[in-house]
């Protein structure tokens, strides 16, 4: 009997109000503790009270899935079915922001298309912030606009399924529903009247000055002005002919700049030229050492065959000394002795010409082969046979 709707109740969408809720959770919320004690025998005046004491929202927690007392709440709106005037009052309801969301819930439930843009749409402007009780039981923080435009937007909200519902532009199409006015456009056209109200005083002071200019031109007023911008057109010369020179200083400074570093790299280059030098002519007596080393090492690799040659060197001029000594320390020859003529002595020059002249070649048989061995001996060349 608890669990019944009430039989006054209207069916909502061409079914009971509680089949709203799916079977699952419908019976998780009667099992509930809070659906027990706190929701029996509850009317739509004392559950004004009720929806007062919640401190957040949401749809189940736990491994067990147990339902929040927000959804216990919306569960026993669906089985009383309140009347609508009370259902408008709980969205219109500034102090307590729960009964807010409560209200705006159920109307989405049960409310038609009309209706939920009707009294949802204007909660966009609700900043307050809300406690939600996520699936695992931890709690977040949202805001009533969020809450509001999940319900026009999204499918599920709380684990419930929410009704479909038509698009806002197909309800204005058909002339159902005006077109949504923002809170702030009141304040655009404010704005916008202050600003054009602002620039038609600007006009019509730049108006009025000019009628005053005209108005009251007089020749000591021109010669003042006349004054004026002689003196504006000397300043402008003046900085005309500071900023030239000041040009003309920077680019000398610039030339100047330009020489020094160019000196600067030209210092550099000799710098890198001597230090090449000097790194050439290190590895130029590193290499004539190197080549002394290597001509030392080669020396004392040959010295044993220097040094035969050099004991044989000195036998040989060791005995040509001593034949020499020999042939000097001879004995004289004796008076009786008979001297060699001059004729046997000049007996072998005579024999070395002949053999010279034969060997030139000259003397052959053959005129012109003799001709020509003359001719090669002038020249130094070997005669012909």
């Amino acid at each position: 009997m608890a669990n019944r709707t009430d039989p006054a109740a209207k069916s909502i969408r061409g079914t009971n109000p509680q089949n709203l809720v799916e079977k699952i959770l419908r019976s998780k919320i009667y099992q509930h503790t809070y659906w027990k004690e706190q929701c029996f025998g509850l009317t739509a005046e004392t559950l004004v009270d009720k929806a007062m004491e919640l401190d957040h929202l949401g749809g189940t927690h736990g491994g067990n899935r147990k339902p929040t007392p927000f959804m216990c709440l919306v569960m026993k709106m669906l089985q009383i079915q309140p009347d609508k005037d009370i259902v408008v009052e709980f969205i219109k309801n500034e102090d307590y922001k729960y009964v807010r969301a409560l209200g705006a819930f159920y109307l989405r439930l049960t409310g038609t298309d009309i209706d939920v843009y009707r009294y949802l749409e204007p909660l966009y402007n609700d900043y307050r912030k809300l406690r939600r009780k996520l699936a695992d039981g931890k709690y977040t923080l949202t805001h009533v606009d969020e809450v509001i435009d999940e319900l026009l937007t999204q499918d599920y909200s709380c684990d419930i399924a929410l009704p479909r519902v038509k698009k806002r532009w197909t309800l204005e199409n058909i002339g159902s529903l005006e077109p949504r006015k923002s809170a702030l456009e009141d304040d655009f056209e404010e704005e916008e009247e202050k600003d054009e109200e602002d620039q038609l005083v600007a006009e019509l002071e730049d108006e009025g000055h000019e009628k005053d200019y005209y108005r009251g031109r007089s020749p000591a007023r021109e010669r003042d002005r006349d004054r004026k911008r002689d003196s504006h057109r000397y300043r402008d010369r003046d900085y005309e002919r500071d900023y030239d020179r000041d040009r003309g200083r920077g680019r000398d400074r610039d030339r100047d700049r330009d020489r020094d570093r160019d000196r600067e790299r030209d210092r550099d280059r000799d710098r890198h030229r001597l230090r090449e030098d000097k790194e050439y002519g290190r590895d130029r007596e590193w290499e004539g050492r190197e080549r002394d080393r290597r001509d030392r090492d080669r020396g004392r690799r040959r010295s044993p065959s220097r040094s035969r040659s050099r004991s044989r060197d000195r036998k040989d001029r060791d005995e040509e000394r001593r034949k020499r000594h020999a042939r000097s320390s001879a004995s004289p020859r004796r008076r009786g002795d008979r001297p060699e003529d001059a004729s046997t002595r000049d007996e072998p020059k005579k024999k070395k010409e002949k053999k010279e002249k034969k060997d030139d070649g000259t003397d052959h048989p053959d005129p012109e082969i003799a001709a020509a061995n003359k001719l090669r001996a002038s020249l130094g060349m070997k005669p012909l046979k």
